[in-house]
């Protein structure tokens, strides 16, 4: 690792005690030379969703594939569940990708088998790894799929058994490369309440990069925004998508709802309550109309 005291300004952060993975002053060069990462600060922390939003090119991706070991940091810190990546580090199973291309993920002759070859190839014999990758397809919904051929899958689907198959591994984080982009709206919900599921009710933390501020709305605890390389804000959604600055530098724009919720109180004065989704959206305007009915009588 290179010593960061002589090469950036950047300072190291304490470790927290919930964090599982820890990323300090990374900056990554592609062997070309181009600069894709800049003194990124980042966190995961158990139980949560986060999304880093940002336009293309922007260096989602790049930042996603340190998080298991596909890249290495030129410069910088990335501890993961307390293990301080170097490079020599191999592939971190705790933490899985899905990739935006679901074809370069999903390649074996039946979705069973696709599923099986993680714990194949961490070790276990092949009934314990049917046994797993069944389990992890009926976790999704999706051992309909079990022998099916890949090839002949929709997006959606090849969507859902990539998923599966990370969730074979048992990772402690699940990173998520554009989940529902290119997607009809059936199978954009059925990956949202999967990677639902997946923090409610396996305690697996989530990462998802996106340019669709919507989906970050409906899915996101926390939200980072990444521009040219560097995360230049990073909070609550509500926190985030109510700050028009950063978004706008980031060549991103407000959720639909928070638009309309903008519009709502600039022309019928309504209380400043900054919803984020549609549940706090209706119960703000309900509570509104309520209010307009007594104050009538």
């Amino acid at each position: 690792m290179i010593d960061f005291e002589k090469t950036s300004a950047c300072k190291l952060r304490t470790i927290e005690q919930n964090e599982l993975i820890h990323v300090d002053c990374l900056k990554h060069v592609y062997p070309d030379g181009t600069s894709a990462l800049h003194d990124v600060c980042f966190s995961i922390y158990r139980g949560e969703i986060i999304a880093l939003c940002g336009a293309n090119g922007a260096g989602k991706s790049t930042l996603v594939e340190h998080l298991n070991g596909l890249l290495k940091p030129s410069v910088g810190r990335l501890v993961i569940l307390n293990n301080e990546v170097s490079k020599r580090t191999g592939i971190i199973t705790d933490v899985g990708i899905v990739f935006q291309d679901a074809d370069s993920q999903v390649f074996a002759p039946t979705v069973l088998d696709d599923v099986m070859f993680g714990p194949l190839n961490k070790g276990l014999d092949k009934e314990e790894s049917e046994r797993v990758a069944l389990k992890a397809l009926e976790s999704i919904n999706a051992s309909h799929l079990a022998n099916r051929i890949p090839y002949y899958l929709s997006k959606g689907e090849k969507r859902l058994v990539a998923i599966a198959g990370v969730l074979a591994m048992e990772p402690k984080v699940i990173a998520a490369d554009e989940p529902t982009s290119d997607l009809d709206p059936v199978h954009s919900h059925k990956i949202e309440s999967v990677l639902l599921n997946l923090k409610n009710d396996h305690g697996i933390s989530i990462v998802i990069t996106t340019h669709d501020m919507d989906l970050a709305a409906r899915l996101a605890d926390r939200i980072c925004i990444i521009h040219q390389g560097e995360i230049i804000a990073t909070g609550t959604p509500k926190e985030i998508f109510y700050n028009v600055e950063s978004l706008t530098v980031a060549g991103l724009e407000q959720p639909a709802i928070v638009r309309f919720y903008e519009r709502l109180r600039r022309e019928h004065n309504i209380d400043d309550a900054k919803p984020i989704n549609e549940e706090e959206l209706i119960s703000l305007i309900s509570g509104a109309l309520k209010t307009k009915v007594v104050n009538s009588n």
